[in-house]
């Protein structure tokens, strides 16, 4: 067996795979060579298999806890994460101080959102093998989204003291320090880190960010477009024949722009398209499907598909979040003449029907994002980023006003909570998409919303909203800002320290109770 491992470890897959089968040939049960074999499957991406060699080994020795991780490890790359901690479990029971399952048991505990449990075992694992460096990195990533800062930059400095120059280390203390708003200490991570890895995309989008947060958008929309060189975002890119769009003459020509990341970020970005027909180019937008309509409305393309419909023909195509890069936008030129989407006039006389009955100024709310569960990374920002709906409860104090509710989703469910003494409106049945959003929204004096798509949405058709911001806001709300370049008529309230919405929201109601007390418009 030791000549199969060796084939594997070179990464002559086949060639271990062979020697494993000839193995099991005179000896089926032979758990070496079961083990091995799900390792060669492992590597070639074929995990189902994998699991199923393993199986076969723990049946012939399920006291070998060694397998009961290798299994879980099968199941965590399926995405199996419950069946995989049961797995890590076992492994565990069978040896207290295995501290490679501790540190994979903390993994499957992270992807299910179980923080205070994957620190726990990070921490187990670090008492079983002190110099555990990935368990001190993932010990601190589980810190610093529980908020326990201190805590988190201690055990990256405990991983960075180990493997000086860690690049991803640098990477995680760089995001921490940004978070906390120490944008110089951030930027000096992130630059050793892009010093000791400069092909690190990840830091060089991170660094990005971090410049545009800043104001600085020449080199960081420039940095920002490492982003396309990250593994999750090529797995998540439409797959388009053809070439992206490298800033040659589009005379004549057809640019397909298609849609990434969120809703928000088509809405926001989408005003970029008319200025490649000023180049010349007939322009397509590529978009989901909840936007196809809406998009409709922007004026200065040539016609909008969505996601999952025939494309048609097209010579070049580009993310929409690359155009200002591509059109070298800096933080005086982004077009931010409003509006530029229009809702539906028949839909929006509908609307203007339907809530002219309703007395007092009419504010929508929007308290929630998309959760997201099965992306962590986007889930934990979410949690961020939202709020339950009672924490908006001080609100419905204002006199004069009429809320509307804009938010969909299971946090919807929450709008049961809110005072009958202050009746919350709620049209979303009649909302399909976001065409069905904008007729509603035409018709309100003002949108309160945490930072989702309706925020964008309410600043795209002209409307007065106010965005409710987390401490680590999105770079795109800029540093110490209150207004937004992109935006007009839009305000930011964010929140003085991390988590703190109480005083976000004590600042909301007593601006709204001022404005109508004042009989003052938003």
């Amino acid at each position: 067996m030791l000549l199969a491992l060796g084939h594997h470890r070179a990464g002559r897959f086949d060639d271990a795979r062979r020697v494993c089968r000839v193995c099991l040939a005179f000896d089926p049960a032979n758990p070496d060579a079961l083990q091995v074999l799900a390792l060669t499957a492992g590597g070639l991406g074929r995990w189902e298999e994998a699991g199923a060699m393993l199986r076969r080994a723990i049946a012939v020795n399920g006291a070998l806890a060694p397998l009961h991780n290798s299994l879980g490890n099968a199941l965590q790359r399926l995405r199996r994460f419950p069946d995989a901690e049961a797995c890590y479990r076992r492994a565990v029971a069978l040896d207290p101080g295995f501290a490679e399952a501790l540190y994979n048991r903390g993994i499957t505990l992270w992807e299910q959102g179980r923080l205070a449990a994957a620190v726990r075992d990070y921490r187990r694992a670090l008492t079983a093998r002190p110099d555990y460096t990935k368990a001190y990195n993932n010990l601190g990533n589980a810190l610093s989204n529980l908020e326990r800062g201190a805590e988190a930059q201690t055990a990256y400095r405990a991983a960075l003291a180990l493997v000086p120059g860690s690049e991803e280390v640098l990477l995680n203390l760089g995001a921490l320090a940004a978070r906390g708003g120490r944008d110089d200490e951030a930027e000096a991570l992130f630059r050793r880190a892009l010093a000791a890895n400069p092909g690190f995309a990840e830091a060089h989008t991170e660094l990005g960010m971090l410049r545009l947060a800043k104001g600085s958008f020449r080199d960081g929309f420039a940095e920002f477009e490492w982003r396309r060189r990250e593994a999750v975002w090529r797995s998540q890119a439409p797959q388009l024949p053809g070439k992206p769009w490298a800033g040659e003459p589009l005379d004549g020509r057809t640019i397909l722009l298609h849609a990434e990341q969120g809703f928000g970020d088509t809405i926001q970005f989408c005003r970029f398209a008319p200025r490649l027909r000023q180049l010349g180019a007939r322009v397509l937008l590529l978009c989901p499907k909840p936007l196809r309509r809406l998009l409709d409305s922007l004026p200065g393309i040539d016609g909008v598909v969505a996601a999952g419909e025939p494309l048609p023909a097209f010579d070049v195509h580009l993310p929409l979040l690359s155009l200002p890069a591509a059109l070298g936008t800096t933080l005086e030129t982004i077009p931010a003449g409003i509006p530029y989407l229009q809702p539906d006039p028949a839909a929006a006389a509908a609307w203007r029907q339907r809530l002219g009955a309703h007395e007092g100024l009419k504010v929508g709310l929007v308290w929630a994002g998309a959760a997201r569960r099965h992306d962590i990374a986007a889930s934990l920002v979410d949690r961020r980023r939202s709020l339950d709906l009672a924490q908006l409860r001080p609100l419905a104090g204002v006199k004069g006003v009429r809320f509307v509710s804009l938010q969909v989703g299971e946090a919807a469910a929450q709008a049961g909570g809110w005072p009958a003494d202050s009746a919350l409106i709620d049209p979303t049945a009649g909302v399909g998409d976001f065409a069905d959003t904008a007729a509603v929204v035409a018709n309100l004096d003002l949108v309160i919303s945490v930072d989702t798509a309706v925020a964008h949405l309410a600043g795209a058709l002209g409307r007065p909203v106010w965005l409710l911001s987390r401490f680590d806001g999105c770079w795109r709300w800029l540093r110490g800002r209150a207004d937004s370049p992109w935006y007009p008529t839009l305000r930011v309230f964010r929140q003085p320290s991390p988590g703190d919405w109480p005083a976000v929201v004590r600042r909301v109601a007593a601006e709204l109770e001022s404005r109508t007390a004042g009989g003052i418009r938003p």
